[in-house]
């Protein structure tokens, strides 16, 4: 994040809109180990997409706050961003790196990684090129590999300021991908956008099918940091709905709610990655300084002193504790299901505006495969906040569930009760909660009536 904790910070101004591009981008030429991109989406080891929904820790000045991993963890999210240091920070070495490692495996965090000294090239003292976070993954490189079910690898913090420098993002960017498959990576590969992050040149948007098309794993997912520029609803629709509709994965790899440049609009950026399944990381857990101590989610690295920005992205609408799904590598979910995604479009059951007091909701099978499928339901509060929810159904093809999470839930023949756990039953008017399963079928898999009923 442009050295946020150093708060050297650039005035940005939104550039206008381009043209929409679509490009269908298909399966990686050669799979990887672990994390896989198939038709723009992201998908764990066992096959199941997954969607980050994280919290960044400023790791490389703060490597005595390890109990930030099960803080974070406590969150609901499934992923932590990690701030590494190759050298312009005290360096984390490679015992380090194992180490953090090993605390996102025990706490059942996804693990990115992220090399910060690329911060601001061009324009900020000190930051190094892309070329250089290379050399520094590639020293690491004993202890990164077959570790591609549960890290991925986010080459350079928003490698280019605003200034104009050779080699262009593109150029950079592609050479370092390449760069790190030749070394033998196999890891998915996360790359920042110019800009301090924010590419309001749309150098990152108007290049990323090619960026995508010369790894030869096909295993890249785009990071677009969201602070000032995102400021109207109308930026972030377009910019994600792009690579949206160009099957290219994109996450919001940081975004806060306020900033210096501008105010950003945290609330659509929530709620549209949400709708679309697009992964997002807010910035960060603890630990800014310089004027942007706003932007921390607990005070002095204490989980009970929640400040607003903590409130808002864990337990706000569209939040992580809400959101978020544990990556099924940990055991949340299938082990066989096929690699190559989802067999068929979500489906959403039509709903009627809930009472006050009331929740409604929508059902969708995330993947199906012969004899078995992932289903996901989501629960929205009506117009006034409750306190817990049960949502009910009657299988009618005779469907069986074996394992669910963020519920608990019981069935007694074809009949299925499921009801909110501690942390997901507390919802604020028009806040939603979702809970997922996995179940067997035969001969047909339709779409249950459900009912949901709150207090």
């Amino acid at each position: 994040m442009r050295s946020r904790l150093l708060a050297v910070l650039s005035a940005l101004s939104a550039a206008a809109l381009a043209a929409l591009f679509v490009l269908t981008i298909g399966s990686p030429a050669r799979a990887a180990a672990g994390f896989t991109v198939s038709n723009g989406r992201l998908y764990d080891a066992n096959g199941t997409e997954f969607v980050m929904r994280g919290i960044s820790h400023a790791h490389t000045w703060y490597t005595g706050q390890t109990r930030a991993f099960a803080d974070i963890k406590a969150t609901g999210a499934n992923t932590v961003r990690v701030v590494l240091s190759g050298g312009r920070w005290p360096a984390n070495s490679a015992s380090d790196v194992a180490n953090v490692i090993s605390l996102c495996r025990q706490n059942r965090l996804i693990c990115v990684l992220e090399n910060h000294d690329t911060t601001g090239y061009g324009e900020q003292s000190g930051s190094v090129p892309l070329s250089t976070a290379v050399d520094y993954w590639i020293g690491l490189r004993d202890v990164l590999a077959g570790q591609e079910r549960y890290i991925i690898i986010n080459i350079g913090n928003e490698p280019v300021g605003n200034n104009a420098v050779s080699p262009t993002w593109t150029q950079a960017t592609t050479t370092a991908i390449q760069r790190m498959r030749t070394a033998g990576f196999d890891h998915t590969l996360m790359v920042d956008a110019p800009n301090w992050g924010q590419d309001w040149r749309f150098e990152m948007r108007d290049n990323a099918a090619s960026v995508f098309a010369a790894d030869p794993d096909r295993n890249t997912v785009f990071s677009i940091h969201m602070y000032g520029v995102f400021d109207t609803a109308a930026e972030i629709t377009d910019y994600l709905g792009r690579f949206r509709a160009a099957n290219l994965p994109i996450v919001v790899g940081e975004f806060g709610h306020n900033h210096s440049d501008g105010n950003p609009d945290e609330d659509t950026i929530m709620s549209y990655t949400q709708a679309n399944r697009i992964g997002y990381i807010g910035w960060s857990w603890s630990g800014n300084g310089g004027g942007v101590e706003y932007l921390d989610m607990v005070t002095n690295f204490d989980p009970n002193q929640r400040t607003t920005w903590g409130q808002r992205i864990v337990d706000g609408a569209n939040g992580i504790r809400s959101t978020s799904r544990e990556a099924t590598v940990f055991g949340g979910g299938p082990t066989g299901s096929p690699t190559t995604g989802p067999t068929n479009s979500p489906t959403a059951q039509p709903t009627t505006p809930p009472p006050a007091r009331g929740c409604t909701a929508a059902y969708r099978v995330i993947g199906q495969w012969p004899g078995g499928f992932q289903a996901e339901v989501s629960v929205t509060a009506g117009s006034a906040a409750i306190s817990s929810w049960t949502v009910g159904w009657t299988w009618a093809d005779g469907q069986r569930i074996s394992q669910s999470w963020n519920t608990t839930l019981t069935s007694s023949g074809s009949a299925v009760t499921a009801r909110n756990v501690t942390y997901n039953g507390t919802l604020g008017a028009g806040a939603s909660a979702t809970f997922g399963f996995l179940g067997s079928w035969t001969g047909s898999n339709s779409t249950p009536s459900l009912s949901c009923t709150a207090s």
